[in-house]
């Protein structure tokens, strides 16, 4: 192990936060070059971790003995002891050793030896690859209890507000009785009360609500965000009225749960503050970029690019818009205008359909994750997309947002002074968790071996076969007494599957973005006898399905997969609802040639052979969806990179000018 939190930022400095990393051509010799000493010093550092591990099982003998008195009174030593040295191998081993059986107390859960690891491998900056089910809320439980006893903030990021607030109740008497305050964000509070949450020293925030809330603090600061500026200003006129509103207190040490899903899924998407404009000015635009749009042929005047999820626009295309824009007049006349305006309305017909990327409640538009397929509320699409949508659905027209700040993940996340995470799919990330973030991955090994089995991959010729199977394999394996979640890509499939199980007389559960409300109802009845569950990518991270013990004995939890994602981490993810801990659970994709993933190849014309069975079958199947998937993860990788290259080159302008971000 590493003097992990030795790099604690100086306590003097008024918003503490790394600065963006400028990168040089350089960068990549090193990595290339320095690949094989850093897996030496990886491997080197994973045997000083179980040392570690072995000597804290050696100390929490000592601590049994010990009375409330006594173990509260070791706790304030310790706290002395990281404080003056920090979390050194010197009082890791005492430390992990005190939190292990604090846990075990006030949680009634005591740590295994490979969650001690994982709590080390986060300590230590990397991301801990741990199965689905292995305990990474009490992995992470453990780290941040002892950062926060040597003094450093901690902030704990979720994917949603759901689990901030499970696993802050969860590991709250853990932290209470350890004397470490907590915090906890929602959507909704107000500004004071979230000073108060990240005052504490321990936070648990989603990624939305954390990211928000530092660019409100980035618009506080304004140009004095520079620590030189701050500490300046303080001096000359005391806390200024800005500082006030500062919510944050800057970027220390940040543990990410699902660390694939926050720094790389959602990594697309720029994070953006903005003020309104005129809503009645914006529906006569969206409907005239609507109309321009329809006037617009297939194949001669645009080209739709799947796989990148664009529309380009011929020179015939250009032509055509130029003249239709000229007899337009006004803003029509501008090119640029013209043809981005009429690439978002083709965006908005071709690309982005109700039920899988967006729905319609109450008469409004709202955004649909694909990665986690919740709603994200009060979110829209930029550039005027979202306006167009609305017009194309017939909703009232919301006024656009022009922004005033604007930050992606990875800029945000690469500024924390120690950054860590854990999921359960990291492997397949490895590359771009280094790159971008310069983090390694640390494989934790299971407590106990995965009993989890995977089923032969079936596929089927049409759509309506595949949902016709997928429910006689529900009835099949509910009548032996074993529930079986199915999970689709969307809203508008789930609906489908529910349709097709009801006509088969099959009662069932549906959790999608429809009705979230009653998510945890229907996840807490998931693992019982005979229960069939419908659900989307909520049934994913973060969920555990627990079994009623008679479901334990007749073979746990069956997952079926409808659809491939477009990463396979995604499915993994889902199909680690079952075999958790150690029990027993399967898991079986049913697919169709007619899956819209398979809209990502060039060209079908081989796929049939994909239906055959047996062997050849198989393997054709995997071939043609691993290289649809392939095709999907790195449109998604070239995505992020550009949007990454285009917000280095955005905050270098802003810099210049005298903004921020």
């Amino acid at each position: 192990m590493s003097a992990s939190l030795a790099w604690a930022p100086p306590r003097l400095d008024p918003y503490p936060e790394r600065r963006d990393p400028r990168e040089h051509w350089l960068d990549s010799v090193e990595t290339a070059v320095l690949a094989a000493p850093r897996a030496l010093a990886a491997a080197w550092r994973g045997r000083g971790a179980w040392a570690v591990v072995r000597a804290a099982g050696a100390a929490e003998a000592a601590l049994r003995g010990l009375d409330e008195a006594g173990l509260r009174a070791a706790v304030a030593a310790l706290r002395d002891d990281l404080h003056r040295q920090g979390l050194r191998p010197a009082t890791l081993a005492p430390g992990c050793a005190l939190v292990r059986e604090a846990s075990r107390r006030w949680l009634g859960l005591r740590q295994h030896d490979v969650q001690v690891l994982g709590a080390l491998a986060i300590l230590d900056g990397r991301v801990a690859e741990m199965d689905t089910g292995e305990g990474k809320t009490i992995t992470a439980g453990m780290a941040a209890a002892l950062a926060a006893l040597a003094g450093t903030p901690v902030h704990v990021v979720t994917v949603n507000d759901y689990l901030a607030e499970r696993d802050a109740a969860t590991l709250a008497p853990l932290y209470t009785g350890l004397g470490l305050t907590l915090g906890v964000l929602r959507h909704g509070m107000a500004p004071a009360e979230r000073q108060a949450a990240y005052g504490c020293d321990i936070a648990y925030a989603s990624n939305k609500e954390l990211a928000f809330d530092y660019l409100r603090d980035r618009l506080a600061l304004g140009r004095a965000a520079g620590p030189a500026r701050l500490k300046l200003r303080r001096l000359l006129a005391g806390p200024a009225p800005a500082a006030a509103m500062v919510v944050t207190r800057g970027l220390h040490f940040a543990i990410v749960d699902e660390a694939d899903s926050v720094l790389i899924d959602e990594a697309r998407t720029p994070l953006i503050i903005s003020r309104e404009t005129d809503a009645a000015a914006e529906q006569r635009w969206a409907t005239e970029a609507l109309g321009l749009a329809d006037a617009l042929e297939a194949g001669s005047h645009f080209r739709l690019l799947a796989a990148d999820r664009r529309v380009m626009l011929t020179a015939a295309g250009q032509a055509r818009l130029a003249v239709l824009g000229e007899a337009m007049g006004g803003v029509w006349a501008g090119r640029i205008r013209r043809e981005e305006a009429t690439r978002q309305a083709l965006s908005a017909r071709l690309l982005f359909q109700r039920g899988d990327h967006y729905l319609v409640r109450d008469g409004k538009v709202e955004i649909v994750d694909e990665n986690t397929g919740r709603v994200m509320a009060d979110r829209s699409w930029s550039d005027g997309l979202h306006q167009i949508i609305e017009v194309k659905e017939g909703c009232a027209v919301t006024p656009r947002k022009e922004t005033l700040a604007r930050l992606t993940y990875q800029r945000l996340f690469r500024r924390y002074h120690r950054l860590a995470g854990m999921t359960g799919t990291a492997a397949e990330a490895r590359g771009e968790f280094w790159s971008v973030y310069r983090l390694r991955v640390a494989r934790v090994p299971p407590n106990l071996p995965s009993r989890l089995q995977r089923d032969a991959l079936e596929v089927l010729p049409t759509l309506a076969a595949k949902w016709q199977r997928v429910a006689a394999r529900a009835a099949e394996l509910a009548a032996q007494g074993r529930p079986v979640l199915i999970g689709t890509r969307s809203v508008s499939a789930s609906q489908t599957i529910s349709a097709v199980l009801t006509a088969a007389g099959l009662p069932h559960a549906v959790l999608n973005a429809e009705n979230d409300h009653a998510e945890a109802e229907t996840i807490a009845a998931a693992g019982q006898p005979g229960r069939i569950t419908v659900a989307t990518n909520m049934a994913g991270r973060g969920v555990d399905i627990l079994l009623a013990p008679e479901v334990v004995l007749r073979g746990g939890l069956h997952v079926v997969l409808t659809e491939r994602h477009d990463t396979m981490r995604i499915d993994r993810q889902l199909e680690g609802r079952a075999g958790r801990r150690g029990q027993p659970g399967s898991a079986e994709a049913i697919l169709s040639l007619q899956d819209p993933l398979l809209d990502l190849l060039p060209s079908r014309a081989w796929c049939w052979l994909a239906a055959r069975p047996g062997a050849l079958g198989r393997l054709a199947a995997r071939a043609w969806f691993g290289a649809a998937q392939l095709r999907a993860r790195r449109s998604h990788l070239r995505a992020r990179l550009d949007l990454l290259a285009h917000e280095k080159r955005l905050g270098t302008m802003l810099a210049f000018a005298g903004e921020v971000e």
